[in-house]
């Protein structure tokens, strides 16, 4: 088994060779309005250049699917193997994360001529029935692999274009508007506690860190019927919220303290209030959209501050586990939160990703599988903090109410909010 836990057989050739093309296409739609210098651009060393991401997931097929997979397969550049090796130890080097941006060239064509070489491999492969079985678990993943990197593309072009005195706008349009319907006031639906079931069920495909199985005891507890809105979070800001350390965790009040942090990621106070900036530019704060880049540490200080608690990534499975997966995702277009509508349980996916109370941990039997494909998930077991439900940026196909999403608690530049929970 590979990092995915998806039977090959559930996976046609001609099914995949579909979604394969879909996949690519949906990246360099993404790419599309970007100039080369764009392309290029690396903020920090948690964030990737656009170029390098469209590289990256070109190089997992072909040293994962072709070069073991397809006879007689001809690598594009021998180089690449290293340039673009994101932290497969066992595959050989890599050149540093940090200095990705460093990387003039390739330039954005030929990473482009890569794509294409790669792609013309892979369909005629599929085409002949070339693959085997798994071997076509391993390209599925990489339709997957490919989707989290394309909401990486947005993310880490958000905060290149952030640290630009011009602030570049990515997305033309009216983009989310600053007035929002009459959102319905956030309320709390119960649940019952007991022993309860997470995890992926094995239908369909999902990463090798959504199993195994298992039970859990949950007491009973109640949800937030949407995620914390930008209003509600504006609150905790006047009430003195960034000041007051009895609202942090300990590392969460350094981060403070060091980084000097008075409102989330990219939002600025002006003579008219706040605004934030996104893809769409720096635009008024949507009071009613849900409150985005946030840490997990300025999650939990909130929670604290108004009397309620983040949820375990088991309470949000269990909650969102029986309702349609639809919501606001890539495919909607507007690349920002919107304000929630309707009553009842709403926003569970698409618009942010929420963070849990979670520790990023194998669940109770779970083994990396042999191989390269091994270093997937597994290795980073330690130092991260569960997210669940998807974002405005996340394709909806890719989403499932088991999905594991982590990052460090003081990660702020992805499209990452909160909904609260309480003891019932």
């Amino acid at each position: 088994m590979t990092a995915s836990s998806r039977a090959p057989a559930e996976a046609p050739p001609e099914a995949l060779a579909t979604r394969y093309g879909g996949v690519r296409a949906q990246s360099e739609a993404l790419a599309a309005p970007l100039s080369p210098e764009d392309c290029g651009l690396q903020s920090m060393p948690d964030a990737s250049p656009v170029k390098w991401h469209l590289a990256h997931t070109t190089w997992y097929f072909e040293t994962f699917v072709l070069e073991p997979g397809l006879p007689g397969y001809r690598c594009f550049h021998p180089d690449f193997r290293m340039l673009f090796n994101s932290y497969y130890n066992s595959v050989g080097t890599q050149h540093a994360r940090p200095e990705r941006g460093l990387l003039s060239r390739p330039d954005l064509d030929e990473v482009r001529a890569y794509r294409a070489h790669v792609d013309r491999a892979m369909l005629a492969g599929l085409a002949a029935g070339d693959f085997d079985g798994a071997t076509l678990e391993v390209l599925e993943l990489g339709t997957h692999h490919e989707q989290q990197h394309q909401e990486l593309i947005l993310t880490d072009l958000l905060h290149g274009f952030s640290r630009n005195p011009l602030e570049p706008v990515y997305a033309g349009g009216d983009g989310p508007a600053a007035q929002s319907p009459a959102t319905p006031a956030l309320e709390f639906e119960a649940f019952e506690g007991g022993v309860h079931e997470i995890g992926h069920d094995g239908a369909g495909f999902a990463f090798d860190n959504e199993g195994p199985r298992h039970r859990v005891h949950l007491e009973p507890f109640a949800l937030a019927s949407r995620p914390v809105s930008n209003r509600e979070f504006q609150e905790f800001i006047e009430d003195g919220g960034y000041r007051d350390p009895a609202h942090w965790l300990s590392d969460g009040w350094e981060q403070v303290q060091r980084e000097g942090w008075q409102a989330p990621l990219y939002w600025e106070r002006g003579d008219g209030g706040f605004t934030a900036f996104g893809l769409h530019g720096r635009r008024p704060l949507t009071p009613d959209a849900p409150a985005c880049h946030l840490s997990l540490y300025e999650a939990d200080a909130y929670a604290r501050w108004a009397g309620a608690r983040l949820p375990t990534e088991a309470e949000w499975e269990c909650a969102a586990r029986t309702r349609p997966i639809e919501g606001n995702t890539l495919e909607s277009g507007a690349l920002a939160p919107r304000a929630a509508e309707g009553a009842g349980l709403t926003q569970l996916f698409g618009d942010v990703w929420e963070w849990t109370a979670s520790a990023y941990t194998a669940y109770p039997g779970f083994r990396p599988p042999l191989g390269a494909l091994g270093e997937y998930n597994g290795k980073f077991m330690s130092g991260q903090m569960v997210l669940r439900g998807g974002s405005c940026a996340t394709p909806l196909d890719h989403l499932r109410a088991s999905y594991r999403n982590f990052f460090p608690p003081a990660a702020r530049w992805q499209f990452s909010g909160l909904r609260l929970a309480r003891d019932a």
